[in-house]
């Protein structure tokens, strides 16, 4: 089986490479995804592959570009649409909310809207106003739409592959501060015996307590759990990797093991993802915990100027505080 060490960002472009080779149904639509290969580059050469009738480099309109995505996916096309960055989907939310999300319910499920919404999201990257925010809540709250959010490059193959062969409108989140991250990928591993897309896995196994988190947070709990065995703590870290729909079977039965638990995630706390995960944990594993379920997020405030960006993030310090108060009860 072939395996490469790709970054993040290749790992999406090979994997959407892939789509456009197996269907010529999917198009790709948004803000200079073609000649430009996207602000990222996670585009780079399709257009070049597959001409600008598949790769099709839009106005700045975000809600035309959504509105546009719609009509193609009730006509039979699987439209990828790329948010060039999280901050400027707000001017597509009506079109989401209203109408991606509420297609299939609205025609009795007589029509399906296999489409993909891309946001590159969150911080940890010294960008300016609105190119840092974190609103996965904001889709995660809304029925009719799937969130799925990838960590590694592997999952980035895979996951947005699993993504564009579904007939359910996603919203696919990603952590744009792990771009550049490498790790190793099979290419020629079948997907119809991948990993499910809407299922939380366990990327590191401890016994002392676990810690949730999803997207870029995941290499950050990882740390943690890493400088927490130098003191003899073995932590447990759990990939969420899906938001809506929750998967928290591996959550529950991990909580009933370690007894203690911390979510985390860069979003405000204020019913954050956190808050939900939280009280589900405490529903069904109340006689299991050995302290209350804490979480470590971003501050109820507008997201900073980049200068100062780290004293917002949560970091292995923040993680690590929050899981030693959780051995304080």
């Amino acid at each position: 089986m072939a395996t490469e060490t790709l970054t993040l960002g290749k790992a999406l472009n090979t994997g959407l490479r892939r789509a456009l080779e197996n269907d010529p149904k999917v198009v790709i639509m948004g803000e200079d995804v073609g000649k430009l290969g996207g602000v990222f580059r996670i585009t780079d050469g399709l257009q070049k592959d597959f001409g600008d009738q598949r790769v099709i480099d839009t106005p700045l309109a975000e809600s035309g570009i959504i509105g546009t995505a719609v009509g193609l996916a009730i006509r039979g096309f699987r439209p990828i649409c790329e948010i060039q960055f999280d901050g400027f989907v707000y001017p597509a939310y009506d079109q989401i909310v209203s109408q991606v999300a509420k297609m299939h319910y609205r025609s009795q499920g007589k029509v399906t809207i296999p489409m993909v919404i891309r946001i590159p999201y969150g911080g940890g990257i010294g960008a300016v106003e609105h190119h840092s925010e974190s609103p996965e809540a904001y889709f995660a709250h809304t029925a009719g739409l799937k969130v799925v959010t990838c960590a590694n490059p592997q999952d980035a193959y895979v996951m947005i592959q699993q993504a564009i062969a579904s007939d359910d409108p996603i919203v696919f989140l990603e952590p744009k501060r792990r771009y550049w991250e490498k790790g190793p990928v099979e290419l020629d591993a079948p997907l119809s015996g991948a990993y499910p897309l809407h299922s939380a896995r366990v990327v590191r196994p401890g016994t002392d307590a676990t810690v949730l988190a999803y997207g870029p947070m995941v290499r950050t709990c990882l740390d943690a759990a890493t400088a927490a065995a130098e003191d003899g703590r073995e932590l447990e870290v759990v990939d969420l990797r899906t938001l809506s729909p929750l998967d928290l079977t591996a959550v529950y039965e991990s909580v009933r093991r370690t007894g203690r638990c911390v979510v985390v995630h860069e979003a405000p706390g204020n019913l954050g993802l956190g808050s939900e995960v939280a009280a589900r944990i405490t529903e069904e594993c109340f006689y299991s915990l050995e302290s209350p379920v804490l979480r470590v997020t971003g501050f109820d405030t507008p997201y900073p100027a980049s200068r100062v960006e780290e004293e917002y993030l949560p970091d292995l310090d923040r993680v690590l505080d929050a899981v030693d108060r959780t051995f304080g009860w």
